[in-house]
């Protein structure tokens, strides 16, 4: 049997208020070419309409393409999703509040498939309590024509967790790079593993149909069997791509390095400039211990990898991501997602699992908003609201977690001499009375003992008795001119309150490997 069809009889097979998943991690793993076709059919004949697309991971290149493609009013009628800051377009969408939309902890996402592949009823977690997918907050809703609860608060032996509730699944659109005669699929090109595997049982299981999207295609039974990733009983359709529309991330077609087939060297990665973005990272980096299992977070959490390659001590911890990357550094920017020289890549699914469950030792994320409490907001600015990737995931489930950000947007600073002075003060303050939304919940954190640390350029904060508090200070700054006078709050300010080392204000440093030793110690 043929399962290859164009990209326009594949979007042909889509009909009417469909609930269609996507594999996708930006723009890698994501059927670029379906969607485009997907398009065209709705603004040539008006059809498909009222659909629901679903997918764990931002999708799109930031412009048009991705999840861009299907943001139409009357093609879209629901959207659930880890994250839309990639696609501008569906963005729209739902800050003119014009489609239902829920906006879902990523790992909980990708775990998901799973659950609709076993007919079980979702995923049980405590993945989101306190945050705004808590349906006592917002149940992840994010429109005012949003009403159903996919979210359920339950108790089982006393303990409170959160249901996500399972969904069926009309079409699965999954990618790959090469497919053989009988539908078997390999990612030999992929820069991750993704979900296309659940994703596809679920779609079967739920009486739906797979359509997977390749660049190569191969005879039947010259794939070897260990590297199909996707069984062909489990395709029901194949589209051959072109090489642009099959991008293995935002920002590369192809690079080999990325997909784990040859090692780069490191000393060729351009070092991190020095700014503020710098010594941030620097500070954040002081947190590092010899032997830790650490996630960074995109932005200037990603610039801890460039400070431990300088500092010649990335051989002392293990980077991951979450779509499943172990050693190496985690590619930055249009990259951001994948890995270079990985030591291992597993599935995306299988990397969150690890991650709910207490394995990270350490993470860094990105710090967009702050309150007194220590609640943290990253999926919210003003009326844009993009979601939270794997953000609630990884901060829940980390044992410490490490807020990377200035202390305020635009302001200009000099750092010469080692120290710090503020030049004119910023306008966007990330301080704040309350947060916009709960991304982080700091309760939960002080009810699960998990510490948690504010690096500024300017200050160190640290979440003490449920308190933001105040425990570091960059030298040269006056206390309440250039930092209180820049929050919205004040903090607690601890008896003990010290200086940030001098040196991570200088253009070199060369200190970090001995503050990594002593952690040892």
């Amino acid at each position: 049997m043929n399962k290859v069809i164009t990209a326009e009889q594949a979007a042909g097979l889509i009909k009417d208020g469909d609930t269609v998943a996507w594999t996708t991690v930006g723009m890698s793993f994501f059927a670029e070419e379906i969607a485009m076709a997907l398009e065209k059919r709705f603004l040539d004949t008006g059809s498909p309409r009222g659909i629901t697309p679903v997918h764990d991971c931002g999708c799109g290149d930031l412009k048009t393409r991705g999840m861009g493609h299907l943001a139409h009013e009357g093609l879209v009628r629901r959207l659930i999703a880890g994250h839309t800051g990639q696609a501008p377009a569906m963005g729209r969408l739902i800050n003119d509040d014009r489609i239902e939309a829920y906006l879902l902890p990523q790992g909980v996402l990708a775990t998901l498939w799973r659950q609709i592949a076993g007919r079980k009823p979702g995923v049980i977690t405590k993945v989101g309590i306190g945050t705004y997918v808590d349906p006592r907050h917002q149940g992840g809703k994010v429109t005012s024509k949003t009403t159903e609860e996919l979210v359920k608060v339950i108790e089982i032996e006393g303990e409170e967790w959160l249901l996500y509730k399972s969904f069926p699944l009309d079409v699965a659109v999954i990618r790959a790079t090469t497919a053989d005669a009988n539908g078997n699929l390999t990612i030999e090109e992929e820069p991750m593993i993704a979900e296309a595997l659940p994703m596809a049982q679920a779609a079967k299981n739920s009486g739906g149909i797979v359509i997977a999207q390749v660049k190569y295609l191969a005879d039947a039974r010259t794939l070897h069997p260990k590297e199909v990733k996707v069984p062909g009983v489990l395709v029901d359709h194949v589209v051959v791509a072109r090489p642009e529309n099959h991008m293995q991330t935002m920002g590369t077609v192809y690079n080999p390095g990325l997909a784990g087939h040859i090692r780069v060297p490191l000393a060729s990665l351009p070092p991190m400039a020095f700014s503020e973005r710098k010594i941030i990272a620097r500070r954040a980096a002081m947190e590092l211990a010899p032997k830790a299992i650490v996630n960074l977070g995109i932005g200037i959490p990603d610039g801890i990898a460039s400070v431990a390659a300088e500092e010649g001590v990335a051989d002392l911890f293990t980077l991951t991501t979450e779509l499943g990357t172990y050693g190496g550094i985690p590619a930055a920017g249009a990259d951001f997602g994948s890995a270079w020289n990985a030591e291992a890549i597993i599935e995306h699914e299988a990397q969150f699992d690890f991650y709910d469950g207490g394995g990270l030792d350490i993470a860094f994320l990105g710090l967009a908003q702050t309150d007194r409490e220590g609640n943290l907001n990253v999926s919210k600015f003003g009326p844009r609201v993009v979601g939270p990737g794997g953000f609630i995931n990884i901060t829940q489930g980390s044992k410490k977690v490490v807020f990377c950000g200035s202390l305020a947007n635009g302001a200009e600073l000099d750092f010469g001499g080692g120290r710090v002075r503020v030049v004119s003060e910023g306008k966007t303050r990330k301080f704040v009375e309350r947060v916009d939304q709960i991304t982080f919940s700091g309760g939960f954190a002080r009810q699960n003992g998990v510490p948690v640390l504010y690096v500024t350029e300017r200050a160190v904060f640290e979440l003490q008795e449920g308190e933001v508090t105040l425990i570091e200070i960059a030298p040269g700054l006056d206390l309440e001119r250039d930092v209180l006078a820049a929050m919205d709050f004040r903090p607690r300010i601890s008896p003990a309150l010290k200086e940030m080392p001098a040196e991570i204000f200088a253009e070199t440093w060369g200190g970090l490997k001995e503050i990594m030793a002593a952690h040892a110690r």
